[in-house]
């Protein structure tokens, strides 16, 4: 039971750091908006069926590998 708390505490802590790593203080323009001319973002819709795929394929793959243990 100690050993999962260490475990979980422990994934908790990562997590919460990977979040305030990441962050980044927003910086306001002259009309007081928080958002800036950036370049607008990558549209991911076209890839979006290539993970799907390769999501199926990797359930697949380990659903074979873990009958075959079990056998």
């Amino acid at each position: 039971m100690k050993n999962n708390i260490i475990r979980l505490s422990i994934v908790c802590f990562f997590l919460i750091n990977d979040f305030m790593m990441f962050s980044q203080p927003g910086d306001e323009s002259d009309t007081g908006d928080l958002e800036d001319n950036d370049a607008p973002q990558a549209p991911i819709n076209g890839k979006l069926i290539f993970l799907a795929i390769a999501g199926i394929l990797f359930a697949i793959y380990t659903f074979r590998n873990y009958r075959k243990r079990i056998q």
